[in-house]
């Protein structure tokens, strides 16, 4: 019968050498057995030595394509990618309020993993205003949450302040992505969930610059897991275990910032 196979959607943006935007999340969706759709923002000519060029796709398609999805599919659960400004980030808002589209998990992409701003300050305040209220689950990395909260976490128990401010924001469920350093030994993510029950998952630190696109796929599983029925604190646990097999297994993909192996779960829990 149509529509019974689990679908997920990406809105976000293309990466064309496959490192990370839709291209990681589709093949995160692919590797956890669920169909992907996509609703295409922008696209970037870049590679592993970075990002040369990019360009943003018309408003008026992006809200056709929320459109046409929703007039035929059958989407269970759906995350965010970069949006590049406030007017993009509204109509994003406005479709996924008119549109059933399943669970949201919100990648708040505001800062990059080595602390680098990426959203101008409307831009910021309208993803704070329209996506936060609606998100199922958030998963800023280290700096995104400092940002959200605007002052710096320094310990864990400034991460567990940080992340019940952040649901006070109104996203249900919050996943802090743990700072990466050579300096720490461990990756230690926080999460707190809408029943109020928080718990680190830990993480060896692998030293690779094989780590492109692991926010992509940390959110992308979770909204995988989510569109088959899986609880959320299943899904992040899935997503966590996932991405730490992808980063501990690199593989040879460009010359300097490659990405993380999306292939490696098969290869070392073949049953999963």
């Amino acid at each position: 019968m149509a529509n019974e196979f689990p679908q997920a959607m990406v809105i976000g943006g293309s990466d064309c050498d496959g490192s990370a935007g839709i291209q990681a999340d589709l093949h995160s969706f692919f590797m956890r057995g669920v169909y992907g759709t996509v609703a295409l923002t922008a696209a970037v000519a870049g590679n592993s030595y970075g990002i040369h060029d990019s360009v943003t796709l018309p408003l008026p398609f992006i809200a056709k394509e929320f459109e046409v999805l929703a007039d035929d599919l059958k989407i269970r659960a759906t995350k965010t990618g970069m949006l590049a400004d406030a007017a993009l980030i509204n109509t994003v808002a406005d479709n996924l309020e008119k549109y059933d589209f399943g669970k949201l998990v919100l990648d708040p992409v505001i800062v990059t993993k080595h602390g680098a701003l990426l959203l101008e300050a409307d831009a910021f305040n309208t993803l704070k205003q329209r996506l936060i209220p609606i998100a199922d689950v958030m998963t800023p990395n280290f700096y995104e949450a400092e940002h959200l909260v605007n002052r710096k976490l320094k310990s864990k128990d400034d991460i567990i302040a940080a992340a019940k401010e952040l649901q006070g924001l109104g996203a249900k469920n919050i996943m802090i992505k743990g700072q990466r350093s050579a300096d720490l030994d461990t990756v230690d993510d926080f999460v707190l969930l809408e029943s109020g029950k928080s718990f680190w998952l830990p993480a060896p630190f692998f030293d690779t610059d094989r780590r492109n696109g692991t926010g992509d796929t940390v959110s992308a599983v979770i909204a995988a897991e989510l569109a088959k029925g899986n609880d959320v604190e299943s899904s992040i646990r899935i997503a966590r275990s996932f991405v730490s097999e992808a980063i501990m297994h690199p593989i040879a993909v460009g010359h300097k910032f490659g990405p993380i192996n999306h292939w490696a779960n098969e290869l070392v829990h073949p049953a999963d």
